[in-house]
């Protein structure tokens, strides 16, 4: 069997994906069942908090812009180019993601001694490795992006298999070893050093080292808006790790973090689905088929992903004990509050809007979402800690979605049941909900169904 026929670019992509959230998940769990004190775990997701939320936005914006000017750009005859040929364009997008990183790696040497985090304020705990890591992990974020381009979705998979392989070993294995938690930190370097190289290597293969201001320009009016959106929209995670490592301590930043993470099978699909679909609306006169197709689409991704978050959901509360430890049972109360976010994730009435090119809405309510954001997380987590500034991004989303097809509603005319399959919707999210009270006020319990069977049997 011809394994590329298997594995499309966008198969591969999500493969890949999956990859790097289950590398990170594996890390995860071997610090927790390690000698790692609690404080060592937080300082490494501080870590990697900062660096990505001092970097998510831009590289975001800039790999977006780079996909969209790719094949269709002022600067470059590429209409009759074939895929053998070397690109400018890969070359002047990796000089603009090696621009800001080099820039951020400079300021934060300058202010590095002004920088605190936690209780610490002046000389932070690895920050001249936190900036390495910075300057040379954002550029080889072009590489599995050059083999989509390029059409080389086995390439994507070989790439992600090995590269998050030997990251696995660069950073567990000096844990299991029991050497000190800088030494996974420097794990985290070394690997970024290889896809740097890497990144080199591929850019000899298949760039036109031609630097061109007409395509930087370009590629830049392109990607500011990107840059400012992605900003606004994806800010959510970080701004409530913000208000935890405020409001509570570093303990309680790392019991967050190991549960504020998204189902992230329910993350890849839907995002697939909404940029497969993105093209589609842009089409003159397509508009009525894609919003059948969403539709349809979505309600097969509502049937089976709504019954696996259900059962993941039940086996939480048992599972995150098992999975890390003791300590770490709090963090799957915010883990089952973010998995109520699948409710506003499987609705797409911001793919439509980026589809029309209506993408001021977007930015608007974004900002709007932030602000209620932050209020609501501030009042929250005083009566209810990690698990109230877990609630209040959910809150946020639900009210974010229902903004968006308010306004396709109102103002675009197009009615929800042409693009949400109401009944189903209604009825899992009906379903989800009543499970998630249930099980918040402990009327329903893994243990009583293991107790059960240990009964019968």
């Amino acid at each position: 069997m011809n394994f590329k026929k298997v594995f499309s670019n966008v198969g591969s992509l999500q493969i890949y994906q999956l990859l790097r959230f289950t590398t990170f998940l594996i890390i995860s769990i071997a610090m927790t069942k390690s000698h790692v004190s609690r404080r060592d775990i937080g300082l490494f997701e501080a870590f990697m908090f900062i660096a990505g939320l001092v970097t998510f936005f831009w590289v975001t914006g800039l790999i977006q812009s780079f996909l969209t000017l790719a094949n269709n750009n002022k600067a470059f005859d590429n209409q009759n180019r074939s895929l053998d040929k070397k690109s400018p364009e890969i070359f002047n997008a990796f000089f603009l993601l090696s621009f800001f990183s080099l820039l951020l790696f400079i300021v934060g040497m300058s202010l590095r001694k002004y920088i605190g985090v936690y209780d610490i304020h002046g000389n932070v705990p690895y920050i001249n490795l936190l900036l390495f890591y910075i300057l040379l992990s954002n550029p080889s974020v072009l590489i599995e992006y050059i083999y989509l381009v390029k059409n080389k979705s086995n390439s994507i998979l070989a790439y992600g298999f090995l590269t998050y392989g030997i990251q696995l070993v660069l950073v567990v294995f000096p844990i299991v070893m029991g050497y000190d938690i800088v030494w996974a930190l420097y794990g985290l370097v070394g690997i970024s050093s290889l896809r740097f190289i890497w990144v080199l290597i591929v850019l000899f293969k298949y760039a036109e080292f031609k630097f061109s201001w007409v395509f930087i320009k370009e590629h830049l009016s392109v990607g500011i808006p990107l840059i400012i959106s992605s900003l606004l929209a994806g800010s959510a995670q970080y701004i409530d790790g913000v208000v935890v490592t405020r409001a509570l301590d570093v303990e309680h930043f790392a019991i967050f973090r190991y549960g504020a993470k998204e189902f992230p099978l329910v993350l890849i699909l839907a995002v697939g689905l909404s940029n497969a679909m993105i093209s589609e609306i842009g089409k003159p006169g397509n508009l009525k088929a894609s919003l059948d197709k969403i539709r349809h689409h979505s309600r097969r991704l509502m049937h089976f992903l709504y019954p696996v978050t259900m059962l993941t959901m039940f086996l939480a509360r048992w599972m995150y004990p098992v999975v890390f430890n003791k300590e770490f049972i709090r963090s799957a109360d915010v883990f089952m509050v973010y998995l109520m976010i699948i409710i506003p994730r499987l609705v797409f009435p911001h793919t439509i809007l980026i589809g029309l090119k209506k993408t001021k809405v977007l930015m608007i309510i974004s900002l709007i979402e932030i602000i209620i954001n932050v209020s609501l997380s501030i009042f929250l987590v005083k009566h209810y800690g990690t698990v109230g500034v877990a609630l209040a991004t959910a809150i946020v989303y639900v009210l974010e979605t229902s903004g968006l097809v308010g306004y396709n509603y109102f103002r675009l005319k197009i009615r929800p049941k042409l693009y949400i399959p109401l009944k189903t919707f209604a009825f899992y999210s009906f379903l989800l909900t009543v499970e998630f009270i249930l099980i918040d006020h402990r009327l329903i319990n893994v243990y009583d169904l293991i107790d059960l069977i240990k009964g019968i049997n």
